[in-house]
């Protein structure tokens, strides 16, 4: 089992390292969005999309298991993107997204988000080449999943706690998640942010134009 899971690996990192290369080459950076299901990662990313707009070129790669609903609700906001199903696989892996990139085109210079599939244990281990993985926690998901999901949040470089309008509501300690979260990894940035009220999302829109500077320099 163990060899099998590392040739599994080693084979998608190869695909992972040409996708790098490919957006290195074609300066598109490009954001890996990490949750569970319900965490509000697309209505966070379908805002974004809005509020970004006219400013970068954006592309999204949207993953779910069935349905191509979440790739409609992102075209609506002008933004190109290309929806892949993954059938009974828990994830997306680099292989499927070297061929939505191929198909979608993202312009030379553009921010390219990957809507992975909701699961917060199987896209930990997968890279798809991107830049950064961002992880997406709802409060109304408990502020254990960081030691609950350990390698997920060990493999984001950001964490955006969503939802925070719907703190007064709930017995969600922030303080301890955060702490909970920087147990697991040390690096790891944190944002509060609200994508239905606003609150919180320019910080997220100021982390993304800084990151997306550093990389391309």
């Amino acid at each position: 089992m163990v060899k099998i899971e590392q040739d599994i690996l080693g084979k998608n990192d190869q695909y992972a390292a040409a996708n790098r290369q490919r957006f290195a080459e074609q300066a598109i950076f490009t954001l890996n969005l990490v949750s569970s299901p319900g965490s509000g990662k697309t209505t966070v990313l379908t805002r974004t999309l809005q509020d970004l707009n006219g400013e970068i070129p954006l592309a999204v790669i949207e993953g779910d298991q069935q349905t191509s609903r979440d790739a409609e609700r992102i075209r609506a906001t002008g933004a190109p993107a290309i929806q892949i199903n993954t059938g009974k696989g828990c994830h997306l892996d680099a292989h499927m997204v070297g061929h939505a990139v191929a198909s979608l085109a993202p312009e030379t210079g553009s921010v390219l988000f990957i809507e992975n599939v909701g699961n917060l244990v199987c896209p930990a281990a997968f890279d798809l080449g991107e830049a950064h993985k961002v992880a997406i926690l709802s409060v109304t998901e408990g502020e254990d999943k960081p030691i609950k999901y350990p390698d997920m949040f060990h493999a984001a470089n950001l964490l955006l706690l969503n939802k925070i309008d719907l703190l007064p509501y709930l017995q969600f300690d922030v303080e301890r998640c955060i702490d909970f979260a920087r147990r697991v990894n040390p690096q790891i940035e944190v944002l509060q942010i609200s994508a239905s009220s606003g609150e919180g999302m320019q910080q997220w829109y100021q982390w993304i134009r800084s990151a997306r500077e550093q990389c391309h320099a």
